[in-house]
């Protein structure tokens, strides 16, 4: 009722159900045209904000960052035996990690030490020889040194006179033993053969009496097997002869049998002394020929003793300018050796080869040098930061420009100039620990020398990863 009272009093007409709908849909249709055309308009590029964007892209662009890492000016050097004294022990270690040493200083003393020291001792007394002989040379022999020679010459004559007899005298004394073994063995085989004679004959003379006898009892078998027959006497009588007739067969049987033993075992014992006379024969002759082998030995080797002794007779005799030379060269040769020897010595003294600082030891006293050496050694006193800077920044990068250096490792920023711009391509080896990084980058190594005051701050940090940015920093 109110309501109603109030439209009335004011005079105003209510719209209608149908009214209101168009109403509406004209309002949703305006509402949709603006807001469509506003996304439109967002779509199309903006000359104003792709300038602002170029702009702040540039800004960003004039500074470079990387990762790197810290090393040593020169790198790290890894100092090692030389290659003959490879698979060498060592002895002693004369540092410790963190040692600062100098330019040929020892650092290490290998266990090849004590015999190259006597090699070098040895080669040093062969130099105080070969000296020695030198001034002996050139003194002139004395007259003692030549009786000498010639008292040694006439006793090397005696020997040989004497071993030559004494070689001649076996040689005749082993032809006699031969001669004298190979008749006993001949006299023997001679015996031998006179027993098989004589027991062939006696037992064929055996054999004739028992064919006799076979032949007799043949016949009186034959007699009384007729009278048999005849009924003259009886069976019994005939069978008796009989038996006496193969009695006497065996028994000539049995002879010729022993006649053969005879022949066999007699001519076995001859061919067994004829073997031993053959052996006799043979092992004696060795002996001679060794013998007389020997006794050329005797005779020519003393001979070259003779001829060595009357030679150096006649060089102790005579001072000659080439005996001098030769003497000489024999010192130059023995002081070579020496040098050689020290040399070789030296080579057991691991020495630094430039002013470093002792990274790492890797061979302690004991142990074989390896292929990563003894000592790691840096300039740690002039620090390098080398950055991997991705291959498209490379170009962005020149020589002097201004380079700091963080890490969570120390506190604040290092500072340093682009000394260095690498002229290769290749991998990375420093991998960002984001996973979604590019681990198959192409870097260039740019080397950053960093001032006195940050090498001094990071010298116990080599290899320590650090983020490198070159360039001004703008904020």
């Amino acid at each position: 009722m109110v309501h109603r009272s109030t439209a009335e009093n004011l005079g105003i007409h209510l719209p209608s159900a149908k009214q209101l709908l168009i109403a509406a849909a004209v309002a949703t249709l305006a509402t949709g045209g603006l807001t469509g055309y506003k996304v439109w308009q967002s779509s199309q590029p903006d000359p104003n904000a792709a300038t602002a964007a170029a702009e702040a892209a540039a800004a960003q662009l004039t500074t470079v960052t990387a990762l790197g890492r810290l090393e040593p000016e020169g790198e790290v050097i890894k100092v090692s035996a030389s290659g003959s004294a490879e698979g060498n022990r060592i002895d002693r270690l004369l540092v410790k990690e963190g040692d600062t040493v100098k330019t040929g200083q020892p650092i290490a003393i290998l266990d090849s030490h004590d015999r190259l020291s006597a090699a070098l001792d040895r080669a040093t007394d062969q130099v105080r020889v070969a000296e020695a002989n030198l001034a002996k040379v050139k003194a002139g022999a004395k007259s003692g040194e030549i009786q000498a020679q010639k008292a040694t010459i006439a006793r090397l004559e005696a020997d040989r006179s004497n071993e030559i007899a004494a070689q001649q005298a076996l040689i005749a004394r082993l032809e006699v033993d031969r001669s004298t073994e190979m008749q006993a063995q001949q006299a023997t085989i001679n015996r031998l053969q006179a027993e098989q004679q004589g027991e062939i004959q006696t037992q064929q003379a055996a054999i004739a009496r028992l064919e006799a006898e076979l032949r007799n009892a043949q016949s009186e078998y034959q007699r009384h097997s007729q009278l048999y027959r005849e009924g003259a006497i009886s069976a019994s009588a005939s069978d008796s002869k009989k038996l006496a007739a193969d009695t006497a067969q065996q028994q000539v049987n049995e002879g010729r049998a022993k006649l053969n033993q005879i022949r066999q075992s007699r001519q076995q014992q001859i061919n067994e002394a004829r073997t031993n006379l053959d052996r006799i024969d043979r092992s004696g002759q060795q002996q001679i020929n060794e013998a007389q082998a020997k006794l050329s030995q005797i005779e020519q080797s003393r001979l070259q003793q003779i001829d060595e002794a009357t030679a150096n007779l006649d060089r102790i005799a005579e001072v000659r300018p080439v005996d001098v030379q030769a003497a000489a060269a024999e010192v130059n040769s023995a002081t070579s050796a020496a040098k050689e020897a020290k040399a070789n010595l030296d080579l057991a003294y691991i020495r630094a080869p430039k002013d470093a600082q002792v990274l790492k030891i890797h061979a302690y006293p004991g142990e074989k040098v390896g292929t990563d050496g003894i000592v790691e050694l840096g300039q740690t006193s002039r620090m390098l930061a080398v950055a991997e800077i991705y291959e498209s920044d490379v170009s962005k990068v020149k020589i002097g420009q201004p380079t700091t250096i963080t890490s969570d490792v120390f506190a604040g920023e290092l500072r340093g100039k682009v000394e260095h711009i690498g002229l290769q391509v290749q991998r990375q080896n420093i991998v960002n620990t984001d996973p979604s990084a590019n681990i198959d980058a192409r870097i260039v190594e740019v080397k950053v020398r960093l001032d006195e005051a940050s090498s001094k701050q990071v010298a116990g940090l080599t290899n320590l990863q650090v983020k490198v940015a070159i360039g001004d920093i703008k904020n």
